[in-house]
């Protein structure tokens, strides 16, 4: 190999490997401050625990608190995931096969949700949830969630449906299937990348918000595992190393749902998984 092509290939290794310390970095820092007391996680953030220090872990786990705080948040994303696939999926589906006038100016007018900041609206959201009756309530989140998400998701779901290959459409409709039921007997079962991909941007949104449930949710009991990770924050004192194994048990989910998704993602991404 000549020193042309190595030269390359080192510094993209080396872009790569500085990427991969920015990501895997704070996780381990927060995987081993979990074991970590107080005084030695002070004393060094990034070294290995010199004594593996279990109890905070295991209190967590042993916490009934801790597993409502984690079902609270798959409840709400699991939801809100199911709820921004089916009408995300829908809408995009018309976008794509069906031609109407005003179309282009309505999905101009979705996707200037993409620029639109999602805290400049928490006070007139917290207003319209007030007024709807659904403050401390799941769907006081779940809704939200899905309308902040719909620009995104129908941005990927038209680009993929675009893909697919028009005879298939001709082919069905000579054999009369209509619109509705072609796109849920064959637009659907070969949108399986960009399903996964829009599912795990909804689902790691969702399971990391912290602003719409602080402000829409009073209740303990309904706390996500953000609002409970609080419960560590005293107004002297804030229990780093509880926090950090907190964080390392509740992110755990998304990694799963993240790794389960993943050869998914990419076709999805290109949008031209199925060509004609």
């Amino acid at each position: 190999m000549t020193y042309a092509r190595l030269i390359p290939q080192l510094a993209r290794l080396a872009i790569l490997l500085i990427v991969v310390t920015f990501v895997l970095g704070p996780l381990t820092v927060a995987v081993f401050g979990g074991f970590k007391t107080n005084g030695e996680l002070l004393a060094s953030p990034f070294g290995i625990p010199s004594h593996w220090n279990t109890e905070f872990y295991s209190a967590l786990l042993n916490d009934p608190s801790f597993w409502k705080y984690l079902g609270n948040s798959l409840i709400i994303s699991i939801s809100t995931v199911v709820l921004t696939l089916i009408v995300a999926a829908a809408a995009a589906y018309v976008f794509a096969q069906i031609r109407f006038f005003g179309s282009k100016m309505m999905m101009s007018y979705l996707l200037a949700g993409l620029v639109f900041p999602f805290a400049t609206a928490i006070l007139p959201l917290f207003i319209k949830v007030r007024d709807f009756g659904l403050l401390d309530s799941y769907w006081a989140v779940i809704l939200p969630q899905t309308a902040f998400g719909l620009s995104l998701s129908i941005l990927l779901f038209k680009t993929f449906f675009e893909q697919l290959p028009k005879e298939l459409f001709e082919a069905a409709y000579v054999e009369g299937c209509g619109y509705i039921r072609f796109f849920w007997r064959f637009t659907l079962p070969l949108s399986t990348p960009i399903l996964a991909t829009v599912g795990v941007f909804a689902f790691v949104q969702s399971w990391n918000n912290f602003l719409l449930p602080l402000v829409v949710i009073n209740s303990r009991d309904l706390f996500t595992w953000p609002l409970g990770m609080m419960q560590f924050r005293g107004e002297f004192l804030v229990e780093w190393n509880r926090v950090l194994a907190f964080i390392t048990l509740t992110i755990l989910p998304a990694v799963v749902f993240f790794v389960a998704a993943q050869k998914y993602i990419v076709a999805g991404l290109t949008g031209g998984a199925v060509k004609g």
